[in-house]
């Protein structure tokens, strides 16, 4: 009968015993319809034991015994055997069975039970009739839980890889025509709009996640293919379109262009009269995934011309037809396909899903005629317009639609169509190889069946032709975060597939005469002369165009590289002019400011492309003229320009080799570029650039060195030019590099020196310092810096800079110079009573001390000076301390003399520093008795114990301390714990 069934033996492995399964398979028409296994296995693919058990049927049909079904057998069988083979068979499984057996011989003796009201009996091992239904067995519970599991696990443990296997699955289920395809993919769109996370990214309004948007875009294309089949019954069609209606109805349906329709068409789509933006987001209808199959429905495949295009590829118009104009064939007669691109794209890809590879192919070759037709008429339009046009140097024609980055991917459908049809099949070779890394197909060129005389074409060649238009199609930049990363996407994936062409003499003609074409293009190609200012960019698609030609043809190459580079939306203001022309094939694009979200990685790609050119021309003077010229005019990133200039600097300084002159050149002058652009704006990679520049311009050689020394105002801040630029270039580093002769190196000296200077006079705060020690091998130039020093100390700088330039000064062998700065600096400096840890008081001290050892005068000089600028008692006493421990004038300064003697308190200039410190301790006391909490007491009477060593300085000190003691205990007699310390301590 129709029934199958074994056992089947799993052997024992080291970890698991012998397994033995029941397995059994009903089938009917050649179709597997359902299946039962002990092994419990739940998923949507069959388990190996129901696989082993049909192969095994499948290879051994003699050693599987044919029997009638069981209904024919038990006929045969007369009252006594009947009963026995019941009997029997309820033995030998009586704990299974007996229940049962009871039940139904209760109902078959009562004579009105439902059994005995129909004729016959059932039989599983006979076939269905001829009228019913009979599709592969898919376990439609499984389908479910596994894609509810996968969408659970939000892409991650690989179960996006698991989802597009499912979608696989579906394709593979419309090419074998099973009618489970559609169901499978039905079971999975549910699933996919129960998902809850598409009403928590509606609420958030946050776009569904990149992964699982590229899920829903595959969903949305597999919906064309099955309601594109080209055999489909009517009513399948109106259930499919019901169903689509309904999802897409859902308000959690995500919608085409990726946004949660944000209803935001001010953001992406800002017209410049607001008023413009109620009415436009109103106009447009709300497409969602669903959109482009429920439009698929109204399609049918009954046009006679279609009909005709498919089924032969020797269809074309009678001769005597072909002198006029004509909308069903080209003037060799060959048959054109009319419709919208990409539907007439999704057509194809039916065809190949559906299991139609010839009509498929037929279809593509049609399309293809008609694009070349287009793109001829293109040309004519653009000849008659092309004076006009670039005089104005500005256009408004566009394509709204792009065909990279549709959503029906139509580039890629023909593409892929075309290409399976060359491929080599290696004998039992598996698409993967053992690493996991698929191994790039091989393809053959096969020639193109048709009627027509032109037969050296070949399916590989127009391949590479329909991939070289679509991508060269002038579009503009469509809306939205989504479709722009997804035109990137789309065309990186074509460009991946056009790689993996091996380029013989036949493919390289086809790359030359379209890229020819696409040149001459005009408006209507993405590399014309004068595009759209907000036409896709073709930087990726030139870059490969770049590496593809150069062998063959250079010239070709360079120039269509350079004029790629462009990127007209950073170049231009929006037209003002619109001028429609009615009667072109392209519409015409308000002027409209949208937001380019992928901006930043379009010109990372211009970068690229600028790159590989430089690359290329190393070595050849010209070319690399040209090349920095386009960069020059079409870069305005200056951290692009930055990466460029390194670029050409490594590829220009080979570790193993010698550098390439030209090529340093023109990395210098990049470098140059960059200094420039970031000198008056904030970079926080500024020093990283700076630094670099040296490094290039050392490697260029010394004359790059002198220049961009002596032009330093217009590359550099005078801190910069000073701290990193002169003082690298006067390294030992940098001589020893070079290896410069005497002259050489005290030109680079003299250059270094007048930098220095006018860094100094620019900026003496913060070039001082640098501009003196750059100067100290030559006294006129030392001498000078050091003036200019002194002329800004009175007005622009601070005393930590002038204390900073003193200090370098005595330890340049300059005492008296520096104790000159260090004054002008004293001058500056205020420290408050309560500023006992100021950073300042190193250096108050360093001056005393510098002062004490020049000797008395000095000391006399600066002392007012301090008693002015430091109210702080505790420094006050540490310098007097310190100036009455040793005699002053210890520097020895040639042609002075000194006592050797110490210095009394009670003469000036020490009294009046005397005075000043216990002073300054009487009013620090007062200051901080006026806010003093008890945990402090223990502190303030230790302060009180300094302030009296101080006071006993002085010839009546213990008096003066006394009253000052006597009178604290008046003023605070309220703070009565604190003054019983205070007579503890001090009576």
């Amino acid at each position: 009968g129709f029934h199958l069934s074994g056992t089947v033996t799993e052997p024992a492995t080291a970890t698991e015993p012998e397994m033995t399964y029941k397995v059994a398979i009903s089938f009917d028409r050649c179709k597997i319809t359902s299946v039962t296994c002990g092994c419990g296995n739940k998923d949507i693919f069959y388990c190996a034991h129901v696989v082993a058990l049909s192969l095994y049927r499948i290879r051994k049909p003699d050693q599987v015994k044919l029997r009638l079904p069981i209904s024919e057998t038990l006929f045969q069988m007369n009252r006594d055997q009947l009963q026995k083979f019941v009997q029997y068979l309820i033995t030998a499984h009586h704990t299974e069975v007996l229940p049962t057996a009871q039940k139904l011989a209760d109902e078959i003796l009562s004579s009105n039970s439902e059994i005995n009201q129909v004729h016959g009996a059932p039989d599983p091992t006979a076939g269905a009739s001829i009228d019913d239904e009979n599709c592969w067995h898919l376990d439609e519970e499984q389908v479910r839980e596994q894609v509810k599991l996968f969408l659970s696990q939000g892409g991650y443990y690989g179960s996006g890889k698991q989802l597009n296997s499912m979608f696989a699955k579906v394709r593979e289920m419309l090419r074998m025509r099973d009618s489970n395809g559609a169901r499978m993919l039905t079971l999975i769109t549910e699933q996919f709009m129960a998902d809850p996370r598409l009403s928590l990214w509606r609420q958030q309004g946050t776009g569904i996640t990149e992964k699982c948007r590229q899920l829903w875009d595959e969903l949305g294309a597999l919906w064309v293919c099955v309601v594109l089949n080209p055999h489909c019954k009517l009513e399948e069609k109106s259930c499919w379109l019901r169903q689509l209606r309904k999802w897409g109805e859902m308000d959690v349906c995500p919608l085409e262009d990726g946004n949660y329709g944000n209803e935001l068409p001010n953001i992406t789509n800002a017209l410049t009269q607001s008023s413009g933006h109620s009415q436009d987001s109103l106009a447009r209808p709300r497409r969602t995934v669903f959109t482009r199959a429920i439009e698929g429905c109204d399609l049918h495949w009954q046009d006679s011309h279609l009909q005709r295009i498919i089924s032969s590829d020797f269809y074309v118009s009678p001769s005597y037809q072909r002198e006029g104009e004509s909308l069903l064939f080209n003037s060799q007669g060959q048959p054109l396909w009319l419709e919208h691109v990409p539907t007439a794209c999704a057509r194809v890809d039916a065809l190949r899903s559906h299991g139609y590879p010839r009509e498929a192919l037929r279809l593509t070759v049609a399309i293809i005629n008609t694009l070349r037709l287009q793109q001829q008429r293109q040309l004519e339009i653009y000849k008659h317009q092309k004076k006009e046009l670039l005089q104005r140097g500005a256009t408004t024609i566009t394509n709204l639609e792009g065909w990279v980055g549709h959503p029906l991917n139509p580039i890629g459908c023909l593409f892929l169509t075309l290409t399976e049809a060359c491929r080599l099949e290696e004998e039992n070779c598996l698409e993967i190889s053992d690493a996991g890394d698929s191994k790039p197909p091989v393809y053959q060129h096969v020639p193109v069946a048709t009627g027509s005389q032109d037969s050296s074409e070949s399916y590989l060649s127009l391949a590479l032709e329909v991939a070289l238009m679509g991508m060269g199609q002038q579009r503009v930049m469509p809306e939205g975060l989504y479709a722009q990363d997804k035109v990137c996407r789309n065309e990186e994936q074509i460009i991946a597939r056009l790689q993996d062409l091996e380029l013989d003499p036949v493919l390289v003609q086809t790359l030359r005469k379209q890229c020819i074409l696409l040149l001459e293009g005009g408006p209507f190609s993405g590399l014309g002369e004068v595009i759209h200012r907000e036409s896709v960019p073709m930087h990726t698609f030139a870059k490969y165009l770049f590496s593809a030609l150069l062998p063959h043809d250079a010239d070709l190459a360079y120039k269509l590289a350079l004029r790629a580079m462009r990127l007209p939306v950073l170049e231009t203001t929006a037209p003002s002019g619109d001028v429609t022309h009615p009667h072109h094939l392209v519409s015409v694009v308000p002027s409209r400011y949208p937001r380019w979200f992928t901006l930043g990685h379009l010109e990372s790609q211009q970068c690229e492309l600028a790159s590989t050119m430089l690359t290329a021309a190393k070595g050849d003077m010209l070319r690399l003229r040209t090349v920095l010229e386009a960069i020059q005019k079409n870069i305005h990133s200056s951290s692009l320009i930055f990466k460029l200039a390194q670029d050409a600097f490594k590829i220009a300084t080979p570790a193993d080799s010698n550098s390439d002159t030209t090529l340093l050149n023109v990395a210098l002058e990049l470098g140059l570029q960059v200094m420039r652009m970031t000198l008056s704006t904030l970079n926080w990679r500024r020093r990283e650039m700076v630094r670099w520049l040296v490094t290039c311009a050392t490697e260029v050689g010394v004359r790059a060195l002198v220049s961009i020394l002596q032009s330093w105002y217009s590359l550099f801040t005078p801190t910069e030019a000073t701290s990193i630029v002169a003082a690298t270039v006067m390294s030992h580093n940098t001589i020893l590099r070079l290896s410069l002769d005497y002259p050489q190196r005290e030109e680079l000296a003299s250059c270094a020196r007048t930098l220095a200077l006018q860094c100094a006079m620019k900026d003496p705060q913060n070039c001082a310092l640098s501009a003196l020690t750059l100067c100290e091998k030559d006294h006129i130039a030392f001498e000078t810096a050091y003036q200019i020093v002194i002329d800004a100390a009175s007005t622009g700088m601070t005393y930590t800079q002038l204390f900073t330039i003193a200090r370098y000064m005595e330890h340049r062998g300059y005492p008296l110079r520096a104790f000159k700065l260090a004054s002008l600096a004293m001058t500056h400096l205020n420290l408050a009573y309560n500023q006992d840890t100021h950073p300042a008081i190193n250096d108050v001290l360093w001056a005393c001390a510098l002062s004490h050892s020049l000797g008395k005068n000095e000391l006399a000089a600066i002392i007012p000076l301090v008693v002015k600028s430091v109210h702080c008692a505790t420094v006050l006493s540490d310098i007097l301390r310190r100036c009455t421990m040793t005699a002053p004038g210890l520097a020895g300064i040639p042609g002075r003399r000194n006592s050797g003697k110490l210095m009394s308190t009670d003469k000036a200039p020490l009294r009046q520093l005397l005075d000043a410190t216990i002073s300054a301790y009487i009013n620090t006391t007062h200051s901080r008795l006026t806010h003093i909490s008890p945990r402090h007491y223990g502190e303030f009477i230790e302060f009180l114990s300094k302030a009296r060593e101080t006071f006993l300085l002085a010839q009546d000190g213990h008096i003066q301390f006394a009253q000052f003691i006597d009178n604290l205990k008046q003023i605070y007699k309220g703070k009565k714990k604190l003054m019983l310390l205070v007579r503890e301590r001090f009576g």
